[in-house]
């Protein structure tokens, strides 16, 4: 009995805040809201409407009820906006929602009694997928259908696509907004599409939505944001935008003639669009932007001034819309239609019906295959009458003939077209075998593709073209026999694909991707969000930053050491042979700075690590010299190595004559053709010079290549010995040095035998093993 008490109770109070929430709905006045009058027309509607949201919009006004207060305005919007709404809350005091509330009214009772059941609809809560407008599900996209079908179509109409979620409140701010704008935009031909962030989290990423609401633009496979307020202008205005510019050509009395002219420089049809329209309708721009690849459009303004002429000419009404097409001859229309109101669907009907020429000219192989295209079956056949001519006013009157011959006899079984031979020989010369028979002159061929790999049947007139009528009656009596014989196409041979005649320079196409891609880039940068951009910004700083800490830290390092490091012995005896050897003046501006060349002293110490364990291809260049030629041979070993020391295989040494003699005269005896060992017993034996000499040794293989020093007149740089020269300076090496320009001329063409070093051409002088350094 308590518990049925305690279930009515429940169930009254559930009634109570029910009929709470109905009055609170019936006490919305819509009018009250916007601050208009009941008589008040539309454009004062939306004039208050757009004040009002201006003014409590939440992103601008930061006021607790801003939010609240913008989607009343919305909804009374919404309500007086629309004629019905607006008429049936004159009515009844209701837009026409009560119904749809006393529909659910009973079951979310049942539900409550029956399991506690909480149902946010009955609060009319907006997050409730029951309650929410269901128009957007037709324009729901997926990956893999923008990837294959969207994206391709783009190429072919633009698309408006908006990115929601669920729990988006500003989401339901622009519902109203998107709903006018997406059935409009539809009927004149733009794409809609609806992008859940919540399902499709691949496809939300992938088009560089991060937030929602996201509205953006997509053409030509390139995808524009919308950064402006939500309203139909802004967004119509967007869509124009997209659009390229150059679309629709402004037609006046002063170069119409010009513009018909143009279809033979083009290859198309001319479409002129007459209206009492100032500005080119977003209708016929979207038109022009699908059949761009077909038809070159003009729009003359009947209301202009300029304009009397042509619309006199043509026979005009000034008050209904005109669209005419113009082909080969500009002096009278191949096809008109006018109506008051021009829907696309009749545009489309009525210019697919004139995509091409009377007598096409193939300039490439898409603009072929559709004019000529494959057999499918018997029933299906399609043949073309190609004209093979050439240009100018010797062949213009074949051409007139071949024209005049097409108007009688267009059927749609048969296409009629032309080339020249000249522009696509290839094509001419697998069609005409005898090529001299119709050298010169225009030909005739009737043929019939069999498959898209190239494949035709064909016939020639036997005689050249000339337009005469002798020529029209064998051309029409070949066309209906071949109604009844599809043998008559004896003749097979395949084509290979035509020359695009009017695809841009390469040079033109690389500037035209540049500037698109330039565009792109800037529009990315001011348009973009900020926090979006904020990873990037992060991440591209972070490598200045580190660059340009990078080469501070080393000039400072740099200067550092060069200022508190003292001076090397190479750079003192350097100094100092600088000082004592003026002759050497001009070369002592090369003597290497510090850590110009390293060259390290070969001691008992460091044998083993800088020769017997050299690493396999590693090689030691040793220069040996003495105390007393120590300065001036380390100066000009250095100028002579020094473009050879970024390898990292070579590395550099001297040896002191004084301490290492015997270490020296046992590895030439290994090499006795190139350094000949004077006899033990000669008087100087103990006097040789061999400062100067420079051996490469090779300590993982054993082996050493030797350079001797230059002498005075030999331009092999590789002389035999100084015997008679050597014995001369090692007498007088007490009394007096020798001449420093004579020392360093030893090192003459060191930079040439290094070359050879490392071409592999010199010569190898192998050892059992390396003896010790004592």
């Amino acid at each position: 009995m308590e518990l049925g008490r305690a279930g009515l109770a429940w169930a009254a109070a559930l009634l109570l805040a029910a009929l709470g929430a109905q009055a609170a709905a019936g006490d919305f006045d819509p009018y009250r809201v916007l601050g208009v009058g009941r008589s008040s027309s539309q454009a004062d509607i939306k004039k208050a409407y757009k004040r009002l949201a201006r003014e409590w919009h939440p992103d601008k006004n930061k006021d607790p009820g801003a939010e609240d207060k913008f989607i009343q305005i919305s909804k009374a919007y919404e309500i007086l906006s629309n004629e019905e709404k607006r008429a049936n809350f004159d009515r009844y005091g209701d837009a026409g929602e009560s119904q749809v509330y006393s529909q659910h009214q009973h079951r979310q009772f049942h539900h409550f009694h029956e399991g506690f059941y909480f149902d946010e609809s009955f609060f009319h809560f907006p997050f409730n997928s029951e309650r929410r407008d269901t128009s957007d599900e037709k324009y729901l996209l997926h990956f893999s259908h923008y990837v294959n079908e969207i994206v391709p179509d783009s190429f072919r109409k633009p698309y408006l696509i908006k990115i929601t979620s669920d729990w988006c409140f500003s989401c339901i701010h622009i519902e109203p907004v998107w709903k006018e704008v997406a059935q409009e935009l539809e009927a004149l031909g733009v794409g809609i599409g609806v992008v859940h962030a919540g399902y499709e989290r691949r496809l939300a990423h992938h088009l560089g939505a991060h937030s929602t609401p996201s509205l953006l633009g997509l053409i030509n496979g390139k995808i524009t944001f919308f950064h402006s307020a939500v309203v139909r202008e802004n967004l119509r205005q967007f869509v124009e935008n997209l659009l390229p510019g150059n679309l629709v050509e402004k037609i006046t009395d002063k170069n119409y003639i010009h513009f018909l002219s143009n279809w033979k420089k083009e290859n198309k049809p001319h479409v002129l669009l007459f209206d009492h329209m100032p500005v080119v309708p977003l209708l016929y721009k979207l038109t022009a932007f699908a059949y761009r690849d077909y038809l070159s459009f003009g729009y003359v303004y009947v209301g202009l001034r300029g304009a009397e002429e042509l619309s006199s000419q043509y026979n005009i009404n000034v008050y209904t819309p005109t669209m005419m097409i113009f082909k080969e001859h500009i002096d009278r229309p191949a096809d008109v239609v006018q109506a008051r109101d021009m829907k696309k669907q009749l545009i489309d009907d009525f210019l697919s019906q004139n995509k091409f020429l009377v007598v096409a000219r193939l300039t490439n192989q898409r603009l072929f295959q559709e004019l000529c295209p494959v057999k499918k079956s018997h029933r299906q056949r399609k043949h073309c009458v190609v004209l093979l001519t050439g240009e100018g006013e010797k062949f213009a009157e074949a051409y007139e003939a071949f024209l005049t011959f097409a108007v009688a006899n267009t059927r749609d079984t048969l296409k009629f077209v032309h080339i020249f031979n000249d522009r696509q020989p290839e094509f001419a010369d697998a069609l005409l075998l005898d090529e001299e028979k119709y050298r010169g002159k225009s030909a005739v061929v009737i043929l019939e593709r069999r498959n898209n790999a190239g494949k035709i049947s064909y016939k020639p007139l036997e005689e050249a073209w000339q337009g005469s009528k002798e020529d029209n009656f064998i051309l029409l009596d070949l066309l209906d026999q071949l109604r009844t014989d599809p043998g008559l196409l004896s003749l097979e041979t395949v084509l290979s694909d035509l020359n695009d005649e009017l695809a841009p320079m390469f040079l033109i196409r690389w500037l035209y991707s540049t500037l698109d891609y330039i565009s792109d880039c800037w529009d990315s940068l001011f348009h973009s969000n900020w926090r979006e951009m904020m990873p990037l910004l992060s991440l591209l700083f972070s490598a200045l930053f580190i660059l340009f800490g990078t080469v501070i830290i080393q000039a400072f390092s740099d200067s550092s050491d060069a200022r508190d490091s003292p001076p090397s012995e190479k750079e003192e005896t350097a100094t100092k042979a600088e000082k004592n050897d003026t002759s050497f003046g001009k070369e002592s501006n090369r003597i290497p700075k510090k850590g110009f060349v390293e060259v390290t002293e070969l001691t008992d110490i460091n044998y083993n690590s800088n020769l017997v364990r050299l690493r396999p291809g590693h090689i030691n260049v040793v220069l040996i010299l003495s105390n007393s030629t120590k300065t001036v041979l380390l100066q000009k070993f250095a100028l002579e190595v020094y473009t050879f020391t970024g390898s990292s295989s070579l590395h550099f040494s001297f040896l002191s004559l004084d301490k290492h003699r015997e270490w020296l005269e046992y590895l030439l005896e290994f090499a006795q053709d190139a350094a000949p060992i004077p006899n033990q017993y000669d008087k100087h034996f103990l006097e040789r010079d061999y400062t100067g000499y420079v051996l490469a040794l090779n300590g993982h293989k054993k082996y050493f290549c030797l350079f001797k020093p230059h002498r005075s007149g030999d331009e092999g740089g590789t002389s035999e010995d100084y015997d008679s020269s050597l014995h001369t300076e090692a007498r007088g090496k007490s009394s007096c040095s020798p001449g420093s320009r004579s020392i360093k001329n030893k090192l003459h063409k060191l930079s040439f035998w290094m070359e050879r070093l490392l071409e592999g051409s010199l010569q190898r002088f192998y050892i059992p093993s390396w003896p010790a350094l004592d």
